[in-house]
């Protein structure tokens, strides 16, 4: 049994010129909070809050260059306690170090134990003990927090993911780790001082159903913690998926999450019939968040109409909540041209994302020529789209002679950490403007 605040709206021109194929949506899913019983359970009584089980871990980058400066791994010892402090009682937690390998800072066997009093105040006191040395082999603590999880069954499992530096193993082994962990626990990845890298932290979440981020000082990171935590504590209902339904004859062209930033899905589809698929979401607390659907349909006759999708967001196999995406066809070029907004606004967010991403690669690869004319673009689109916020971190990369035209000049020897933090970010989206 489910009982669901979930709301959801359908932005999309459903006109399609005569013998158009493509019809794109934007579903837009909001829940208020939410509460799932899973099948045999006693539903809760009228007022009772029964959140699902959870489970989380913290894992602390620990190698040497975390003493350097020394207030990188004073924060994290900060914000880690900041974390548990923020933890329901009860809640089986654990926190890991990493450096060449992963361990156990608390407990110190390969567990977790019930957050509480006194389980706090031990991990704190571990934590403030922990010093810095060895390398970066994040496979290790991603792979040592899956075996924790795997212990308990809890129906929300969170990981936070702090590092400091570039990962020294060869990718295929994080890949592999990665893949082994995919449905198993979400991450949260973060960056904090100079030589961490993005594409590694937007792989993990990626990967994970997480976040990525990176942080402009230490400082930050208690606050960044404890949020983290409060909204894996916050969530309501778990193991969601959206749900896609396609009339024979079609193909999915993507399947999109474009708000709060932009992950492509489609890849991750699990087949539920020859007409159904489902896309992994997490788990869901009071939040809202939007997908671009594309799908290719066999055209039909003029004024005709049909269903391209059907669009749900499923729990245990049950529906949230659902919503069509129709597909009419027309001579009228007036309506057949006509382009929504929210459609639009996601397909640019999605450019913005891609010209900042392959220009900064560009940069790092000593291609100067192509980096200048991607992040032109990049400048070009974040000043038509309104994103002060992304305007203002391609500024640490390049000089804007004429935003409009997307003139710029390659920065000479800006800081390490700017074109990292400019990539990470890269993928956050904002909504359309009055939205």
């Amino acid at each position: 049994m489910t009982q669901t605040g979930f709301t959801a709206e359908v932005y999309q021109n459903e006109f399609l010129p005569a013998g158009g194929r493509v019809v794109d949506a934007v579903v837009t899913v909001s829940a208020g909070g939410a509460v799932t019983v899973p099948a045999g359970q006693q539903a809760p009584a009228p007022g009772e809050h029964r959140p699902p089980s959870a489970a989380q871990v913290i894992i602390v980058d620990t190698s040497g260059s975390m003493a350097y400066p020394p207030t990188k791994l004073a924060n994290a010892q900060k914000a880690t306690g900041a974390a548990i402090d923020v933890l329901r009682d009860g809640v089986p937690f654990a926190v890991v170090a990493g450096d060449s390998m992963a361990r156990m800072v608390y407990p110190i066997h390969t567990g977790m134990e019930p957050a509480g009093a006194a389980s706090r105040a031990a991990a704190k006191a571990a934590v403030r003990r922990l010093q810095a040395s060895g390398g970066t082999a994040i496979s290790t603590w991603l792979a040592l927090a899956e075996r924790l999880f795997g212990m308990h069954g809890a129906e929300v499992n969170h990981a936070i993911l702090l590092t400091d530096g570039q990962n020294g193993e060869p990718t295929s082994r994080l890949r592999k780790v990665l893949s082994s962990c995919e449905g198993k626990f979400v991450c949260d990845s973060r960056g904090v001082g100079t030589d961490w890298v993005a594409t590694e932290l937007r792989e993990i979440a990626s990967a994970l159903l997480g976040s990525a981020d990176g942080l402009d000082t230490p400082e930050e990171l208690p606050d960044v913690f404890r949020r983290l935590t409060e909204g894996a504590m916050g969530k309501q209902v778990a193991n969601v998926a959206l749900r896609l339904w396609t009339p024979a004859g079609s193909t999915i062209r993507f399947v999109k999450q474009v708000f709060p930033h932009i992950e492509d899905r489609t890849g991750r589809r699990t087949a539920v019939s020859e007409r159904i698929g489902e896309y992994p979401t997490g788990a869901w607390g009071a939040e809202s968040r939007d997908y671009h659907v594309s799908i290719e349909v066999e055209p039909d006759d003029v004024g005709e109409e049909v269903l391209a999708a059907r669009v749900a967001l499923v729990a245990g196999g049950q529906p949230l909540v659902e919503r069509l995406v129709l597909a009419r066809w027309t001579e009228d070029t007036a309506l057949s041209t006509r382009i929504s907004p929210h459609v639009a606004h996601y397909t640019g967010q999605a450019e913005l994302a891609s010209a900042i991403q392959e220009g900064l690669a560009a940069r790092a690869a000593g291609d100067e020529d192509t980096a200048t004319a991607k992040l032109g673009t990049a400048v070009r689109l974040a000043a038509e789209s309104g994103r002060e916020d992304t305007a203002k971190l391609l500024g640490r990369v390049v000089d804007v002679i004429d935003a409009d035209s997307g003139t710029v000049r390659l920065k000479r020897g800006p800081d390490a950490v700017d074109a990292e933090i400019a990539d990470v970010r890269s993928t956050v989206t904002r909504r359309v403007r009055g939205d």
